[in-house]
């Protein structure tokens, strides 16, 4: 278990009511997430023995596991923290697609901003994993289905159409981009009218100038302003400059082991330590469990600081499993006593 400075944890001790309170009214709000959809296959067999056809080794299968990644993850995440969410994006007119329908119908996920594609795939990331009767599983290789064509303008302005009907009707967008085609410039443009937008992005973090949060991790950071942040006067000025190149009131920067840090204004810069530093597994998608976790916070009324620090232990449960995760409200109540309950010993 991680161990938190003491000033740190008398500070989360003195919140805990209040963060508490801020969980049970997740169920309260309703995001729209304009992001890239993504579907996450894992299949997963027993090796019975090298090809005759070439030198590989033939799997026999015995599951498939199916969950949304990319920004279909952020959206999974909102919905089971609590929230309403309603999604705007793209699948193609195939399988995985209505696959992806159904898994996010099944979690009361309104979908009839999702646009089907005809000439373009649903962006589809098939892992295959293999094992010997007496070994771990581990993978064997990834297969992509994507397209580099870009959606017609046609449907940008079809899906900018949805997010400008639903603006009155959210307390927050979260533009979710992995650069697969649904953040471009008249989808941007719609969810930037919001008055609490929050930009997940890879790059480009400028395309989103008057955002009100920007959350990049540091590799995305680094890309954004040119330079290594290895040591706390880059930190800092890495800060100061997304905050000119963005407009944004507000930057994020997670850091993984190291924690987060919030840059607001030229002066102000606050920093989070990680919750857990120890059991991690996989963090893939424990960005966007921050996003959703801190959207949801946002709108329930509560400080930057206090989504920060929920987005933080809701990130610290998800990289405790292996694969694209999701967190509940009982596990991050749970996670919060538990942590001040070792923080107290």
């Amino acid at each position: 278990m991680t161990k938190l400075p003491p000033s740190f944890v008398s500070r989360l001790r003195d919140a805990e009511p209040r963060l508490m309170e801020l969980l049970d009214r997740f169920s309260s709000v309703s995001v729209l997430v304009a992001g890239d959809l993504t579907l996450d296959e894992f299949l997963t067999g027993e090796v019975e023995r090298i090809s005759r056809e070439a030198p590989v080794p033939i799997i026999r299968h015995e599951s498939t596991r199916r969950v949304p990644g990319g920004g279909a993850n952020a959206v999974y995440n909102l919905a089971t923290l609590g929230g309403q969410v309603k999604v705007a994006g793209f699948i193609g007119d195939d399988e995985q697609g209505r696959a992806l329908v159904e898994i996010f119908q099944n979690a009361g996920i309104e979908t009839s901003g999702i646009v089907v594609e005809r000439d373009r795939p649903t962006v589809t990331k098939t892992r295959i994993s293999a094992h010997a009767r007496q070994s771990v599983t581990q993978q064997v290789i990834r297969v992509d289905r994507k397209s580099d064509d870009l959606p017609s303008v046609e449907l940008q302005e079809k899906l900018a159409s949805y997010i400008d009907g639903e603006i009155s009707n959210v307390g927050a967008i979260v533009c979710s981009d992995y650069g697969d085609g649904v953040l471009m410039p008249p989808t941007i443009r719609s969810a930037l009218k919001h008055p609490l937008s929050i930009v997940d992005t890879q790059k480009g973090l400028s395309r989103f100038f008057g955002a009100i949060l920007f959350t990049p991790n540091i590799p995305e950071a680094e890309k954004e302003v040119g330079y290594a942040i290895d040591s706390d006067e880059a930190l800092r000025k890495a800060g100061a400059d997304l905050l000119d190149r963005t407009g944004a009131q507000y930057v994020l920067i997670t850091r993984g082991g190291d924690g987060m840090s919030l840059f607001e204004g030229s002066e102000s810069i606050e920093h989070i330590p990680a919750f857990n530093r120890t059991d991690v597994f996989d963090v893939t998608g424990a960005g966007d469990t921050v996003v959703a976790a801190l959207t949801l916070a946002l709108c329930s009324g509560a400080s930057v600081w206090e989504a920060i620090v929920l987005g933080n232990l809701a990130a610290s449960l998800v990289v405790r499993q292996f694969g694209t995760a999701t967190t509940d409200i009982d596990e991050m109540k749970a996670a919060l006593t538990a942590l001040l309950s070792v923080e107290t010993c």
